[in-house]
Order: C-alpha cells, then structure tokens, then sequence
C-alpha cells in the first residue's frame, strides 16, 4: 500500500521515447534492471569508496556501498509508504557518475576542466551516462530512464538553479523532489558513516580507543554490547555497537520523516513538491551525531597521516609506499600493507 505522498508509476511522466508495457514488470522496476545490466554500474566495482583494491578485498568499493545504501533506501522507503520500487532504482543508480578514485578523482577532473572553462559534477555526469553514454538498445540512445529517475538522478542530493543550469528545466528545478529521491542522500550517509567506521577499524588505521573516544554514540553503543555480551571478541562487540548506529540512524530517519510530513501537512505528491523545504532530515540530536562522526572520519581517516598529504580519501596512500612503511612502524605487529 502507497501513502499518498508517494510516486505511482502509473502517474509516471514516461520515457522520452515510449515503449509498449511490459508484461509482468512496472516502468521503474525496469529502470532498475537497466541501470543493474549497465556497463557504468559494473564499473562501479572497480572505483573507490575510500580503499582501493590494492589494499584489500575485504572493504567496500563504489558497487558494494551501492548495495547497501539500496537496501537502506528500500527499508526506509517501506516504513514510509513510499514507491519502493523507484528508491531501488535510485539508489543502485546513484553513484555512477563518479569517477575513479574516489572525490579525489572527482576533484582532479574538475580542476582539469575548468582549465577549459567547464566543470564536473558527478549528478550531471551521471545523467549523461544513462541518457546517452550506455549503449544497449538499438530503439535509442542511453537507457531510456522514466523522468521520475532522471529527476532523482539529479536532485537527490542537491537543488539546482534553473538560471544556471537552463538545460536541466524539465526537471521542475523550481519544486522540491519526491520523498523517495530526498531519502536516497541521507540513506547514502548512513551507509558510508557507519561502513568507514568499520573498513577503518579493520585496517588499523583507526583504533577501538580511538573510535571510542572520538564518537560518543558509539562508546554508549559498545559499552552496551559489552554488558550483554561480555564474553565475545572485540570485533563482535565492535559490530554490535556499530549495528545499532546504523539502526538508530534508519529509525530516526523513519521517524523525523513522518514528523515533518505531519508538521507540515503534506497530504499528497503535489504539497511534497512545493514545500519551501526537504522533508527528508534527521532529528536534531541524531544530525549533530552524524556531523561529529563525519568530522571523526575526516580528522583521522580520509585525511589521517597514513593517507598522505593529499587528502585523497586513501586512494594514492596505501599505493604509496612511503604511507605503508610509516603504518609498520606504528604497529609492526600489525602489517596492514600486507592485509
């Protein structure tokens, strides 16, 4: 059952070329099996989410922080009544516009640009790629994504300004997304705050003191797994506590959502589309929370010693091996070049 608020996809504004239905799968659940068989979503395995591969297997790349930001998005978004469906594909879709090497490579490409006068942004990119870079069909060019996907590829993240980017009009700049394209950014955060915590732990770049002392919520958290599990491991502590973040966070979501919804009464898809505002937001204390632990992760491992001086969210660190000899001498017991 759909809340009132959600997107239909019998409501869809289509495709820019039609199709005939098909049998046993809606429009949107076609988008998201087109964006799962594209090139630009395979390639996702072989990006940085913040280790490169030469580091280890074990940790997240772009394809699998994908995934689990899907299945964020699709439990909030079942919680809500929203278009589970159309979260799905926005969610698997979301990150194909980055390059490689992670906001470093994003942030190299667009300085290289603007030497040219022009700019890189990964949403704008992203539209790109599905509306014309992917080449599978012979009907068109791209995927041939409904409008309520290329929206959300869009503005999922960020509004845009109609005067400065006159070639995004159709896209109602002027109106705020649907709810199930605001909750794709904030599944993102959840997914990435929490997977840091854990890929940082496991490669010793960041300590269980360190971790405990530097993001209250997840000292609170642990030193509950530690009562009610006194005889486990540290690192089965450590993802009990860090299970329970994750939670608190999705359940706040679902939460504060339903309060603004409220507050502000949003009745359908229209009043969501012209409030001055996203609904989509964590409560006051959980977003402070998500600020602390954001700036932890920025303060001692996307810009920590063992990165290097670039900042580089660890893409050229671990391949320096400058960055790998100083991390032995910090822990010869522990080689994390050798992982």
């Amino acid at each position: 059952m759909l809340a009132d608020y959600a997107v239909r996809v019998e409501q869809s504004r289509g495709r820019r070329i039609p199709e005939p239905q098909h049998p046993y799968r809606n429009d949107f659940q076609r988008d998201r099996d087109r964006v799962i068989h594209s090139r630009a979503f395979r390639r996702l395995e072989a990006k940085t989410q913040v280790f490169t591969r030469r580091f280890s297997d074990h940790f997240r790349n772009r394809l699998t922080h994908t995934i689990e930001v899907a299945q964020i998005a699709r439990t909030i978004a079942a919680q809500l009544g929203l278009n589970v469906d159309l979260v799905e594909a926005l969610a698997l879709v979301h990150d194909v516009g980055h390059p490689p090497f992670g906001h470093a490579g994003e942030k190299a490409l667009d300085a290289a640009m603007r030497e040219h006068g022009l700019f890189f942004d990964h949403n704008l990119h992203a539209l790109r790629i599905v509306e014309d870079f992917e080449l599978r069909y012979a009907a068109f060019r791209g995927l041939n994504l409904t409008f309520e996907v290329r929206e959300g590829i869009i503005k999922h993240s960020h509004d845009y300004s109609a005067s400065q980017f006159p070639e995004l009009a159709e896209y109602l700049l002027d109106q705020r997304p649907p709810l199930e394209a605001q909750l794709i950014d904030l599944a993102d955060e959840i997914a990435y705050d929490t997977a840091d915590l854990d890929d940082g732990y496991e490669s010793r770049l960041l300590t269980l003191p360190q971790i405990r002392g530097g993001v209250p919520v997840f000292d609170r958290f642990y030193r509950e797994a530690e009562q009610t599990y006194p005889d486990a491991i540290e690192k089965l502590k450590f993802n009990e506590a860090l299970k329970r973040i994750l939670d608190r966070m999705v359940g706040d979501l679902i939460r504060n959502l339903q309060k603004q919804i409220k507050a502000a009464g949003i009745r359908n898809l229209e009043d969501v589309r012209a409030c001055p505002q996203r609904l989509a937001t964590f409560s006051p204390e959980v977003e402070e929370e998500r600020r602390g632990t954001k700036e932890f992760l920025y303060q001692n491992l996307y810009f920590s010693a063992a990165s290097g001086s670039s900042g580089n969210y660890l893409n050229s660190g671990w391949q320096d091996r400058r960055a790998c000899r100083r991390a032995i001498r910090k822990r010869p017991d522990r080689n994390p070049c050798r992982v």
